[in-house]
């Protein structure tokens, strides 16, 4: 358990008008795609990895809602990285993003989300609303000359995106590379190419990547991946863009005095730090315990339960009965919980693996789950709160065998349709959704409140 460590100065930590009196400006790049799995992930961390060791400062922004991600990027380039969402984010906090890391960055990445025009937003409309010039990753690894075609597709589908060029991965030969190179036309830059080669590709599981620290041999896999790209168009640093600063206030120090202890290792790892900043923005202090080696919650007035795997690490879990008798002593007392995702499957009363393996848990929410093979929830969503609306997402395999008395229901965004029911039970408020606490301060804050938020509820 660790107590005495602030989270850091970054973006989200405190807004203030100050900074708000400058436009700022950075080499920013934009790297998306046509589609999910095409190897966006690999050339933005080769990048950051490759400026990085030229001592430049790079920092790496995430569009959409991702945890896994982010993990490769910051063991690529040194520094934590924030994401990039018009709906979930907003624009405003974007913008503030954007404007802190061109002031302290030698160069800005942003890896899109999916294919370069998914979503809506989309990683175009960021690139749009910025300014952000575009280089799209294509695996080229099943065409020849269609390449240039889709790269043409994606360059022109929108009016107004400033189209930085195309790089292609899993080359085969160099016969290949020239078929691909030429088969763009002349406006459309070509930008290098990685080739078919083992031992580049990041692992991944079933909600995505291999968390950073499982993978034994990633800073080995970013530096070939770096040495490939440096010989590469891509390399050069892209033209400086100008970053305005929004016009937001202080945060208000609603959580002064409250302090907040958050479950991190393993299982437990999908937090935004934007999140725990935001936290300590408004006054908290956070503290940091390990619900799979603690035996003991350290002394705090509420709990931050992040998503994560709790599925891979059952056993730990459901052996470590100390801990669960602790979360539980804790919820009797009246005191603030906050569970996402994950962190919610911790508190159901058992939880049962895709093959079959089931262990009991905390308990605190009559319900049980089971993994799947298929996807149970994803997309972006809101819920509508007694202070306001409060956003966030959903990505999990897991679904309730019975599913536990409701008080809220959440928003699909796009669409309206009905999301994922939120548990309210005391002072605990436990749902499949990830929330992005900077989208509603006010909101975030009763949450961790507990009592005085839950006074108010119907």
């Amino acid at each position: 358990m660790t107590c005495d460590t602030p989270v850091g100065s970054g973006p989200l930590s405190v807004v203030t008008d100050q900074a708000s009196k400058s436009s700022r400006r950075c080499p920013a790049l934009l790297v998306s795609a046509p589609a999910s799995g095409q190897g966006k992930t690999t050339v933005v961390a080769a990048l950051a990895r490759h400026h990085s060791r030229l001592g430049r400062r790079v920092r790496v922004l995430k569009t959409g809602p991702d945890f896994l991600d982010p993990m490769v990027h910051q063991r690529a380039c040194g520094s934590p990285v924030y994401p990039l969402d018009l709906w979930m984010v907003g624009d405003a906090l974007c913008q503030q993003v954007l404007h802190e890391a061109a002031g302290d960055a030698d160069l800005i990445l942003v890896e899109g989300v999916m294919g370069l025009y998914d979503g809506t937003p989309s990683s175009a409309d960021l690139a749009l609303r910025f300014g952000l010039p575009v280089a799209a990753v294509i695996d080229a690894g099943a065409m020849a000359q269609t390449f240039g075609a889709l790269a043409l597709g994606l360059a022109r589908y929108t009016p107004g995106l400033t189209f930085a060029g195309v790089f292609a991965n899993r080359v085969a030969s160099d016969r290949h590379r020239d078929m691909l190179r030429d088969s763009l036309p002349a406006e459309l830059p070509w930008l290098g190419n990685l080739p078919k080669q083992a031992g580049l590709a990041l692992p991944s599981r079933h909600l995505g990547l291999h968390q950073a620290d499982a993978i034994a041999d990633l800073d080995e896999r970013l530096d070939r991946a770096a040495d490939l790209i440096a010989t590469t168009p891509l390399a050069a640093l892209p033209a400086p863009i100008t970053f305005q600063a929004p016009p937001l206030e202080p945060l208000p120090r609603l959580l002064q005095g409250l302090t907040i202890a958050v479950a991190r290792d393993a299982a437990f790892s999908f937090v935004y730090q934007a999140n725990l900043e935001v936290l300590e923005a408004m006054g908290a202090e956070l503290c940091f315990f390990s619900p799979l080696n603690d035996s003991a919650l350290p002394a705090a007035d509420s709990l931050y339960l992040p998503g994560g795997y709790p599925e891979l690490h059952l056993d730990r879990l459901a052996d470590n009965t100390a801990m669960l008798t602790a979360i539980s002593t804790h919820h009797r007392a009246g005191k603030a919980i906050v569970a996402e995702s994950g962190g919610m499957l911790y508190l159901l009363e058992s939880l049962t693996t895709a093959d079959g393996h089931c262990r009991q848990l905390a308990g605190l929410i009559p319900a049980s789950a089971s993994m799947g093979n298929r996807l149970g929830g994803l997309g972006l969503q809101g819920v509508h709160f007694p202070q306001g609306l409060l956003r966030g997402h959903t990505f999990h395999y897991s679904t309730f065998d019975a599913a536990p008395n409701f008080t809220l229901s959440a928003t699909r965004h796009p669409g309206g349709q009905p999301g994922e029911g939120v548990v309210c039970d005391g002072a605990l408020t436990a749902s499949y959704i990830h929330w992005y606490l900077s989208s509603n301060p006010q909101v975030a804050a009763h949450l961790f409140l507990g009592k005085a938020f839950l006074e108010q509820m119907p």
